[in-house]
């Protein structure tokens, strides 16, 4: 029999779809960078969230980072009203550079082959 989602994983589901609407949709904030959404984690209780976000401008990440946070009390405000919860877990907005760091180790991979490719190994 398959295990059932826990309700903390229900809630971030739910969290995650509600925050990406509510960020595009009612925050103006000139620092926001259009951030996408990539991951909600609510603790056990209930009683944090954790949304990891990332930004196209990776120099913006940090201002980005600033204006989310500096909201997430309306935010979380907000997502009350949406939610089936008693409880609106506080929000904590955390920049995901896994992307970023991909992408550099992409690059550093295809010098090194270009590298060995012009310069092969004598034996």
């Amino acid at each position: 029999m398959p295990k059932d989602f826990q309700r903390s994983d229900r809630l971030a589901s739910q969290i995650h779809r509600e925050l990406s609407t509510l960020i595009s949709q009612s925050l103006k904030d000139p620092r926001l960078a259009q951030p996408s959404i990539l991951d909600v984690q609510v603790t056990k209780d209930i009683s944090l969230a954790k949304v990891y976000f990332s930004v196209l401008n990776a120099e913006a990440s940090q201002a980005t980072q600033d204006a989310l946070n500096h909201a997430a009390g309306f935010l979380q405000r907000e997502l009350g009203k949406t939610l089936k919860s008693r409880i609106t877990p506080k929000l904590m907005f955390i920049f995901d550079d896994t992307d970023i760091r991909g992408r550099s180790m992409d690059e550093l991979i295809d010098s090194v082959i270009a590298h060995d490719r012009a310069h092969p190994a004598k034996d």
